[in-house]
């Protein structure tokens, strides 16, 4: 019994989608790298091999790493993996997940390549440093009934949610005190804001309509996962319970409204607008029309409607399409789609090999023009920079700053080494400068 709810729990945390193996040969034997801002992160194999995952844990071991980013023998863990939401789960849960992993995940002996970051980054006991500043984030929490404590446990500590859906400051810790759940950055795409906002939120979302989507990725007429969304409908939300995808949404549908119309909400939402998209005459001579035609329109047909019963979803009223940063809609051109839900396999081409920057930015203007009629534009360099993972953070620069205050020590101190005692030996020697 133990065992199986360690199962259900890992599910629910989402272990599989980072601790996947790269070729996914395994469900948790590692060497998945993670993009992050300040390098590619190895997830590491969490089987119970001794040899190359965590056979030689102990519980305490288990439990540390989980709670406190702790590795066994006392080195600190970067937070890509969520130990900062972790530290909420229980001592039941944790005994329950090490269970699971202990005695019912098969061995994987292989060892996944080390981590290897640039300097400063690479000096891992300076995360000792950030843990002190950022493993509590302050946000109090009051007491709510027992299914919206099983919503705010599932979505604060399994899921992690906030790890994606909120913004972060220059050394990339949640801002989960006054913007939590409001949205943010991940690599090049924007997890939207999850608050009870009816505009740039999931206020006018119906706890059946937030259900439907954790458990399938979509909603017809409002918004589909793509991404890194995709990845956690795929491996953890179609799995869970129906009461537990319930008391999710009913959580985020009391969580208290943040509006963010900067930070890619809609500036008009998407399924509040009835605005017909603009008709084929008045659409058909702007940049992206026809690669439009030629690349989409068979699934999403002409007018943007979708087609096969919303299985080609509608690009009218489309969340991606109206949002005011193209972030999702360039993504999702660049990268596709490819999800499981509950009822199927969603699949849609990616086209970053096919279409050049000045394409994408073409086609993503065209769709959210005529579909979204937002007239906002995307240039070729906007399409570079996602494509590269978006906007490069502070924290990114801080090895080329080291450098440089380096190079400049390097130079002042060879200076005073040549010319500054060079001239007092002179003057000690009797000798003009």
């Amino acid at each position: 019994m133990l065992i199986q709810r360690g199962a259900y729990l890992a599910v629910a945390a989402d272990c599989a989608a980072c601790h996947r193996s790269a070729t996914g040969a395994t469900q948790y034997g590692g060497g998945l790298a993670i993009n992050s801002p300040v390098g590619k992160i190895i997830a590491s194999n969490i089987t119970p091999s001794v040899s190359g995952g965590i056979g030689s844990f102990t519980e305490e071991d288990f439990r540390r790493a989980l709670k406190e980013g702790i590795g066994r023998g006392g080195t600190p863990l970067y937070p890509a993996m969520p130990y900062t939401a972790y530290r909420n789960l229980t001592d039941d849960d944790v005994r329950a997940l090490y269970a699971y992993f202990m005695n019912a995940v098969p061995p994987d002996d292989r060892r996944p390549p080390a981590t290897r970051l640039d300097f400063p980054f690479s000096i891992r006991t300076s995360m000792r440093v950030w843990n002190a500043l950022f493993l509590d984030d302050g946000r109090e929490v009051k007491p709510l009934s027992p299914q919206l404590e099983r919503g705010r446990y599932l979505v604060d500590a399994l899921g992690h949610c906030s790890a994606c859906h909120s913004p972060r400051n220059w050394l990339m810790a949640e801002d989960n005190r006054k913007r939590y759940l409001s949205g943010g950055a991940v690599d090049g795409w924007y997890a939207p804001n999850i608050t009870s906002d009816p505009d740039v939120g999931i206020g006018s979302w119906t706890q059946a309509e937030l259900a439907q989507y954790l458990r399938s990725g979509h909603v017809r007429n409002k918004a589909q996962a793509a991404g890194p969304m995709a990845e956690a409908v795929e491996y953890s939300l179609r799995f869970l319970d129906e009461a537990d995808l319930n008391a999710i949404a009913a959580y985020l549908k009391q969580t208290p409204e943040i509006g963010t119309p900067d930070a890619g909400g809609s500036s008009l939402p998407a399924q509040r607008s009835n605005a017909a998209p603009l008709p084929v005459d008045a659409s058909i001579s702007v940049p992206g029309a026809a690669l439009y035609a030629s690349a989409c329109a068979s699934c999403h047909r002409m007018a943007g409607q979708g087609a096969y019963d919303g299985y080609f979803p509608s690009l009218i009223r489309n969340a991606d399409v109206r949002a005011v940063k193209p972030n999702n809609l360039v993504m999702t051109i660049l990268y596709g789609v490819e999800r499981r839900g509950d009822n199927g396999q969603v699949w849609m081409p990616a086209f970053g090999q096919t279409l050049n920057d000045a394409q994408v930015a073409d086609l993503a203007n065209y769709v959210s023009m005529r579909f979204g009629r937002r007239m906002e534009h995307v240039s070729a360099d906007d399409v570079a920079t996602l494509r590269n993972g978006g906007p490069t953070p502070v924290i990114a620069w801080l090895p080329y700053v080291l450098a440089t205050f380096g190079a400049l020590f390097v130079v002042a101190l060879g200076y005073w080494v040549l010319v500054v005692r060079g001239r007092r030996a002179r003057r000690d020697a009797g000798q003009p400068d």
